[in-house]
């Protein structure tokens, strides 16, 4: 074939694709005559390609820089190539795609090249994979076209095609190709020159605005009460995540140095069993996507999967492949504390740079939330440790005697305790607490209900005991004081030692309330102590009962005190009466006086001798 005849027939081969596109517009739904037609000049330009190959062969060399009549055809066989009517990939022996027409990037919804050196068959539905591979083999190796329908998916677009497969031996290209022709069967190919739908004005804002409420929404989730009181962080991110962003969302934290699944959220249609079952076993430590998002402390976001064992492999083989993924999103969680994984479907639009923005974001909200979470729990164990230490859980029996506590923890951890112990000789009682909040007070108050009833043991006088504390105390330099009552039960008389507390209140079995001395100053001012003494007999019947300055301050809705004079009312009224139920009685009095409020501890110690 001379040159000239080749130009011609290449100017005959262009006139035909233009009656093609005239007729493919003219009659969309007629789709089987185009496929035909397009694949006879398909046929028809593998045949020229092979001329020109030849009369290239043929040709004498040229001095560089002059363009020889090749070169020429070549590019006007490009310009045929990109003017084709229908959707034309060009593929190597591996699928990969080397050549992609405009037409088919208005089809998928790509910009032009995007496809370009990506895997064609991870646009192939993932049930219609093995088969796609299997009839490009067989093209390959056979030379034999073939004709098959299948679906491909991509930029959130659907598509039932007709695909024909054509080997093709390309001018300059060491191993062989396969031309790939696809028609819809079930969807209108888009105008030329429309704008893509996710490009416009309207959409984008849309788009922004969702990420925008995506934010709002997860920092109000992650923000509330119980997302402190109880480990739900990471449940209730993933289950927003999965509501709209995402066909499956994955958590891993790292423990011990190793990232361990701590929630999967799989799609709504997926039973509990089976693949969720399985993609909650999978280690996430032999995923490379989460090892290389813990290791770089960045985010990574695939709009296409290339390689299905990123994520690691389960029982049905890929993960990625068994969930269906078509795009994957990955953030750390706070400092690379964690991984969150996000996968769409290929049916769904995919994930974009924005999207990877947002989802940095959402992941340092979630590490904020979980270290939160974690620093509230140990400060909450660290407060009901303290509270153990300055309360006991049980009270013990006291011979010839009957006792009960009330403990009302107030607004912060506390410094109040009360405390009933053996002594040299019998019982000791104590009740006190820190002038101050917070886990500093506690821990004094813990200090000196633990030296109480430690010296108590080898000293017989509870005002002894009292001052040896004090001593202690100053010794320490907490810079705090104590205010604390300490008395020693010996058949029935006890020996009281106040150190700045509220007078005892003693209540007798006809009803009436007297107050013991009270007074002295509190423990942890003076290096020598200055305390108040006093022995009381209590007979039968009669009620002993210390308190603390939480009860006598509490206040009504007019700022009035709920003071000693009301709780001696209240005492009356509950003469001849269990201890049990007088604590109870002044607890519930002085409820009904405060509206339920409780700012300070309160603490009512009530011993009866029987």
């Amino acid at each position: 074939m001379t040159m000239p005849d080749l130009e011609h027939a290449l100017d005959a081969l262009t006139g035909r694709v233009a009656s093609l596109r005239a007729a493919r517009a003219a009659y969309p739904s007629d789709l089987a005559p185009t496929l035909d037609a397009a694949l006879a000049e398909l046929d028809t330009a593998a045949e020229l390609l092979a001329a020109a190959r030849e009369e290239l062969r043929k040709a004498p060399k040229r001095a560089p820089g002059r363009k020889d009549g090749g070169q020429r055809e070549l590019k006007l066989l490009r310009q045929v190539f990109r003017a084709f009517p229908v959707p034309v990939i060009v593929l190597d022996g591996g699928g990969v795609v080397r050549r992609i027409n405009p037409e088919t990037s208005r089809m998928l919804g790509s910009p032009d090249g995007y496809l370009v050196g990506r895997s064609f068959p991870l646009l192939v539905d993932v049930s219609r994979r093995a088969a796609f591979r299997s009839h490009l083999t067989s093209v390959l190796q056979t030379g034999q076209p073939a004709a098959f329908e299948t679906r491909l998916a991509h930029q959130g677009r659907t598509h039932t095609v007709q695909l024909a497969l054509t080997r093709l031996t390309m001018p300059g290209e060491p191993q062989q190709m396969v031309a790939a022709v696809a028609l819809p069967t079930e969807v209108q190919l888009p105008e030329p020159g429309a704008r893509r739908p996710e490009q416009s004005d309207g959409a984008l804002l849309l788009a922004a605005a969702r990420r925008q409420d995506l934010l709002t929404r997860m920092g109000r989730l992650l923000l509330d009460e119980e997302a402190l009181l109880r480990p739900v962080v990471l449940q209730r991110a993933a289950r927003l995540l999965a509501s709209e962003w995402a066909d499956w969302v994955l958590a891993d934290m790292v423990r011990d140095g190793v990232p361990r699944r701590a929630v999967v959220a799989a799609p709504k249609n997926h039973p509990l069993g089976g693949l969720v079952r399985q993609v909650e076993s999978a280690e996430p430590a032999g995923s490379q996507l989460v090892l290389q998002v813990l290791e770089r402390g960045s985010g990574v976001v695939l709009e296409m999967v290339d390689d299905d064992a990123l994520l690691g492999f389960c029982a049905d083989g890929p993960l990625l492949t068994a969930m269906g993924a078509g795009s994957v999103l990955c953030v750390p969680i706070g400092h690379s504390d964690g991984a969150l994984t996000l996968v769409r479907a290929h049916d769904r639009p995919p994930f974009a740079l924005a999207d990877l923005a947002v989802m940095q974001e959402v992941g340092v909200q979630m590490g904020l939330a979980v270290r939160a979470q974690s620093s509230f729990q140990s400060r909450s164990l660290a407060a009901d440790a303290l509270s153990a230490s300055v309360a006991p859980r049980n009270l013990p029996d006291v011979p010839g005697f009957e006792a009960a506590a009330v403990y009302h923890p107030g607004a912060s951890v506390g410094a109040e305790f009360y405390d009933v112990f053996p002594v040299s000789g019998g019982w000791g009682f104590a009740l006190g607490g820190a002038a101050g909040k917070g886990e500093e007070a506690a821990s004094v108050s813990a200090m000196v209900r633990g030296g109480l009833r430690v010296l108590s043991v080898w000293e017989s006088d509870p005002d002894l005991v009292m001052r040896k504390v004090n001593e202690a105390l100053t010794t320490q330099g907490t810079g705090m004081f104590v205010m604390a009552a300490a008395g020693f039960v010996t058949g029935r008389e006890i020996r009281l030692s106040s150190a700045g507390h509220h007078p005892a209140a003693l209540l007798q079995p006809d009803g009436g309330v007297r107050f013991a001395a009270g007074g002295g100053v509190p423990l942890g001012i003076s290096p020598e102590a200055e305390t108040r003494v006093e022995t009381l007999t209590i007979a039968p019947g009669e009620t002993l009962l210390l308190y603390s300055e939480g009860l006598i301050s509490s206040r009504n809705e007019h700022g009035e005190p709920y003071g000693e004079e009301r709780l001696a009312d209240a005492l009356s009224r509950c003469a001849g009466q269990a201890p049990s139920t007088v604590v109870k009685a002044v607890e519930a009095d002085r409820h009904a006086f405060s509206g339920g409020q409780v700012w300070d501890e309160i603490v009512v110690f009530a011993l009866r001798c029987v």
